[in-house]
């Protein structure tokens, strides 16, 4: 029984420093300091603790501790929905909003990452309950199972690494001009600017970029309506803006060239600095949601 503590807390540690690993407070500010921070990391908790008694349950006969392991699903599906709820409430108070796909996104990814936080728990205590059978020393069965547990763990972290925006297109400066009132960039058409006073700012502070998809894959993928918000935001908030409530003029809009697909977005932040906001899309996260493979004799997968 002593044996089976031992795996148990193991596991639960290992598991602990897995969803601590995973944890990120980063630009997007989220999740919140230190209310949000505290529940995932108690969620990790109870994860980990759910993976760990599998094993020992199994072991000893008592099937009716397994069931647990169905019930945390539906916990973990309930975080979800809290996760979608609360970045709903909080959406309006945004000058530039995520948008309904960066959301889900991230309610998923959280999901995901309880269970990637049982699952290393559940391996850790596997590890150590199979070196217990063929009568390893107690501190090697310690030691096979946090090694194997922390491999496991990188591995699910490496399972679950969104790609980046620069991983399937190139992002490059863009011009910004004027024809008559509307605001174009490299000869797209972003939308009319009838204020002289903001076709100057635009003019002074504006800085711009064009994304050029890496076939049609990326193309389809960067047209989505969600993953054009998720850039829209990342560079709002990375970069600062110049907009207030009720100031349609600089909002920041990325529109699609109909010609070639390619993406073009204007911004006035409060510090321009084209090369940042070039980083700041290059590593805006792939949206899941937003991920397409459109099917063709001709088109080249990417």
């Amino acid at each position: 029984m002593e044996s089976y503590i031992v795996s148990i807390i193991v596991s639960i540690i290992v598991g602990i420093i897995s969803r601590t690993y995973m944890m990120r407070i980063d630009h997007r500010q989220y999740p919140s300091y230190p209310q949000g921070f505290l529940s995932h990391i108690t969620l990790g908790l109870i994860a980990s603790s759910l993976g760990a008694v599998a094993v020992p349950a199994l072991a000893t006969k008592e099937f009716g501790a397994v069931t647990f392991l169905s019930l945390a699903a539906q916990q973990f599906r309930d975080v979800r929905n809290l996760e979608r709820q609360s970045l709903d409430n909080i959406e309006p108070t945004e000058l530039v909003p995520r948008g309904t796909a960066y959301i889900e996104d991230i309610a998923k990814a959280f999901e995901a990452r309880n269970y990637m936080v049982m699952l290393t728990s559940l391996i850790t205590s596997i590890a150590m309950n199979l070196s217990r059978i063929l009568k390893a020393e107690q501190k090697l069965q310690v030691v096979t199972g946090v090694i194997i547990g922390i491999a496991s763990m990188l591995v699910l972290k490496k399972l679950l690494t969104r790609q980046l925006i620069r991983e399937i297109a190139e992002v490059r400066p863009a011009k910004i001009s004027f024809d008559g009132p509307l605001l174009t960039i490299n000869d797209v058409i972003i939308m009319n600017i009838g204020l002289k006073g903001s076709r100057k700012i635009y003019e002074e502070r504006g800085i711009a970029v064009e994304i050029i998809p890496k076939g049609s894959s990326a193309s389809a993928t960067l047209s989505n309506i969600g993953q054009r918000q998720a850039i829209q935001h990342q560079a709002a908030t990375q970069l600062g803006i110049r907009k207030d409530i009720d100031e349609p003029d600089f909002t920041p809009l990325a529109r699609r060239n109909p010609h070639n697909g390619n993406l073009v977005m204007a911004l006035i932040p409060m510090e321009p600095n084209v090369d940042l906001l070039v980083d700041v899309v290059k590593k805006t996260p792939v949206l899941e949601t937003c991920r397409r493979k459109p099917r063709g004799k001709n088109l080249k997968e990417k």
